[in-house]
């Protein structure tokens, strides 16, 4: 080829070259533009609720405002349960970027135990980010100081002013009101959760847990800015929380605290009842506790003593409790035999002991040697066991057992707290079906002096007495007496009174009724009954009453009850039953010590005290001029019971 020779090139095909090449940037911008597109549909248009949402929440957030937990009192205003203002350490984890080297810088300035860490990390790995966790509560006063020079350093932890439970009296009402503790992960799975946003506390036990819903209250929530730190700067808005319901109680708390100071540190409990109305006036179980100490979590040392006391502090014995009656029942049962044809001028002779037809064992009077020739009065004047041994076996079971239901014994009586249990009123049906055997005449025996299978709570002896009281109406005994509903969370309020409901009618004449409350009468009012040295001297008021000693450990055939030989553990109980004045009953009253000996000695003078002090204002435990009244609590009445 020449060497001047031009190239010839091929335009045509550059041009096509270029033509595709132009077409495939044009498609692949396409493609993007198109995902671009899809991708700004995606975010600003499906998903546009979503993500305003978290936008918003980088300076906007919802935050719950709890409210105010409904204060108790009792029935005179006294404030039983309240709310008192603290500081607590709070930390938001999501604005937390090192949290060991937070906790560790706020563990220089403030206490905080490895107990309270502990509990605060497991809260933390429970609930989501955004959720504040407590790291300690009720900061002291040079603790908020240090934290408040110091707070620049530390990101996500802030000083909370909240309001925590407190119970004045401590423990003199603890098994009336419960306590609250706070809400675990347990509580959570059966609870409302949008109910109890931003609060802490949950009702445990008594009427704090019978009366959640009314105490609880509605949560409000605050609509607030807040910059890159977590800190709010203005509140945008506000739904304010509703207050939740001030409960008064029927209870008399100064009548509670002399109720268990008449006790003494003996075990046992006192209920005290307004017969018409089924108002609890006293509702005492000793020993007590201190329900404060539960409210942020008892620490367990301290539980594990409560528990295993060998005197059970923890159990709530007035209504949880379950004991012989003892001669407490007497009465019931002489009325059932009046009721089935028994008359009432029936003499019986007890010799001391009573044997069943072709039987040689022989059922124990109290009284060794007798009472001789017994009427129906002295029978339950003097208790005599023999006469009650003959009656029942005379009329039977099926009329006993029938008989003392209808009382409201062995069953629960619809006290407004939870938990309760029923008693046991036995029965041919209930030892065939529960043992798988029948029922012998012994049993009736035992059963109609108030031992054997026979339990009852201590309510149920107060609500059986009240029943007497009534001449035969029974009221559901009733704690709680008004509601006080705040309606906007300001001044307004509505109240709702709460009255025991009638439940039944005894059906038995008037006459047996004023018979046996006659006899009652004499237990106390007559110088040779049971009660009349512990509970009648100098009484300015007519009181009907029953002394009762049950049984703890059997006695052999033939042995003698030696309390020397036995433990405390192993005494009989004491109990006694009254109400007064027989004329127009105001008050009634149930006791049992356990393993207090005699219902006469040790259960008797405690309710003479409690009623002197709800009808006369009178207190047996402050310096009297009249030295008789003083003797009531150390004289021992007549006889076993």
């Amino acid at each position: 080829m020449a060497a001047d020779q031009i190239e010839l090139k091929d335009y045509l095909r550059e041009t096509n070259l270029i033509h595709s090449r132009l077409i495939a940037l044009v498609v692949l911008l396409g493609i993007l533009a198109l995902i671009l597109i899809a991708r700004v549909w995606y975010l600003q248009i499906y998903n546009n609720e979503r993500f305003e949402l978290l936008s918003k929440d980088n300076r906007v957030r919802l935050v719950p405002v709890p409210p105010v937990r409904g204060q108790i009192f009792d029935r005179n205003g006294k404030v039983l349960a309240e709310n008192i203002p603290i500081f607590t350490l709070e930390i938001l984890p999501q604005d937390v970027e090192d949290m060991n080297e937070l906790l560790d810088g706020l563990s220089k300035i403030i206490e905080v135990s490895p107990s309270d860490i502990s509990k605060f990390k497991s809260q933390v790995r429970s609930h989501r980010k955004f959720e504040t966790q407590v790291l300690k509560i009720n900061l002291s006063e040079q603790e908020l100081a240090r934290f408040s020079v110091n707070r620049h350093r530390f990101r996500g932890a802030k000083v909370q002013a909240r309001l925590q439970r407190s119970y004045p009296y401590a423990g003199e009402m603890a098994h009336v009101l419960g306590y609250v503790g706070r809400i675990n992960q347990r509580d959570k799975e059966g609870i409302d959760l949008k109910a109890y946003k931003g609060t802490d506390y949950i009702g445990r036990r008594g009427i704090e847990a019978r009366y959640e819903d009314h105490l609880l209250g509605q949560v409000g929530v605050e609509q607030v800015e807040a910059n890159a730190h977590g800190q709010i700067i203005r509140t945008l808005d506000r739904k304010p929380p509703v207050s939740g319901d001030d409960i008064y109680l029927n209870i008399d708390v100064e009548l509670q605290i002399k109720a268990r100071e008449y006790l003494g540190d003996r075990r046992g409990s006192v209920i005290a009842i307004e017969p018409e109305s089924g108002e609890v006036l006293a509702f005492v179980s000793n020993p007590v506790y201190d329900p404060n100490k539960f409210v942020n979590g008892i620490d367990h040392r301290s539980y594990n003593a409560l528990r295993e006391d060998v005197n059970r502090p923890l159990v709530n014995r007035t209504i949880s409790g379950r004991y012989a009656p003892g001669s407490t029942i007497k009465g019931l049962v002489s009325m059932a035999g009046l009721e089935h044809g028994w008359n009432p001028n029936t003499n019986i002779t007890c010799p001391g002991f009573f044997r069943l037809k072709g039987n040689s064992h022989r059922y124990r009077c109290w009284k060794r040697s007798g009472h001789g020739v017994t009427s129906m009065l002295e029978s339950i004047m003097f208790s005599c066991d023999v006469y009650y041994y003959q009656l029942s076996n005379t009329i039977g079971i099926d009329k006993i057992s029938a008989f003392l239901k209808d009382f409201g014994l062995g069953s629960k009586t619809g006290i407004d707290l939870k938990g309760e249990p029923s008693g046991l009123v036995p029965s041919r049906e209930w030892k065939r079906q529960q043992r798988g055997v029948s029922w012998y005449p012994g049993d009736t025996l035992n059963t109609g002096i108030g031992q054997g299978d026979v339990l009852v709570t201590p309510l149920q002896l107060g609500v059986m007495t009240a029943t007497l009281a009534n001449r035969g109406k029974r009221v559901e005994p009733r704690i709680v007496g008004r509601l006080e509903h705040s309606l906007n969370g300001d001044t307004e309020e509505d109240v709702s009174y709460l009255k025991g409901a009638e439940v039944g009618q005894v059906n038995a004449s008037d006459q047996n009724f004023q018979t046996i409350i006659e006899a009652m009468t004499a237990v106390v009012k007559h110088p040779r009954g049971t009660a009349h040295r512990a509970a009648g001297l100098n009484a300015e008021y007519t009181m009907a009453g029953k002394t009762g000693t049950a049984q703890v450990v059997g006695i052999a055939q033939g042995a003698e009850y030696d309390a020397s030989i036995l433990n405390d553990f192993q005494k009989d109980h004491a109990l006694f039953v009254s109400f007064a004045p027989v004329e127009k009953p105001k008050i009634a009253v149930a006791v049992i010590v356990e393993n207090g000996g005699s219902g006469s000695g040790a259960a008797a003078p405690v309710a003479r005290k409690v009623t002197d002090f709800y009808l006369l204002g009178k207190d047996a435990n402050a310096p009297v001029e009249d030295e008789a009244l003083n003797q009531t609590t150390a004289v021992v009445g007549l006889g076993d019971d």
